[in-house]
């Protein structure tokens, strides 16, 4: 089976970027993992701290593409580490949510982002699915993590 997750009406919306599970990285409290996403384009600039304090993470992602503050050099090359880093530490943070993430099995996870050919699936699903890739890895850390406290 394939689930689809994107927008607040889907069953799995949050698994989505936009979903509020706040979480505890780099010492600071992120409301969500689009805020600290778009937060590390700009490690110690003032940009940086603007997005964190975003009202939403519509506006955290606006603030991140800006381009009046120059993108970290190294951007295109960390990009996804610094995904998969915020989407583990939100599921960890949550039991509720980790145990919605488990009982999913082995199903495929495809962020349906119409406009998003790299995170998402794109409006056609020939995008590379990035961000379904990256919660289907956490899927598995997860798993692991369990059985290792089981063992």
């Amino acid at each position: 089976m394939t689930i689809y997750f994107y927008s607040t009406n889907d069953e799995f919306f949050e698994f989505s970027n936009f979903s509020e599970h706040g979480f505890t990285l780099k010492n600071k409290y992120w409301p969500t993992v689009e805020h600290y996403f778009q937060a590390q384009k700009f490690p110690g600039h003032a940009q940086e701290e603007n997005i964190r304090t975003a009202k939403s993470p519509a506006k955290a992602k606006q603030l991140g593409r800006t381009r009046s503050v120059p993108l970290r050099a190294d951007w295109e090359t960390v990009k996804d580490d610094i995904m998969r880093e915020a989407v583990l530490a939100k599921f960890r943070a949550y039991d509720d949510l980790k145990e919605r993430l488990l009982n999913t099995g082995n199903d495929k996870l495809v962020e349906n982002a119409p406009d998003d050919y790299y995170w998402g699936c794109g409006k056609d699903d020939s995008g590379k699915n990035m961000l379904g890739k990256i919660v289907m890895e956490t899927r598995e850390i997860l798993r692991q993590e369990q059985k290792a406290v089981k063992s």
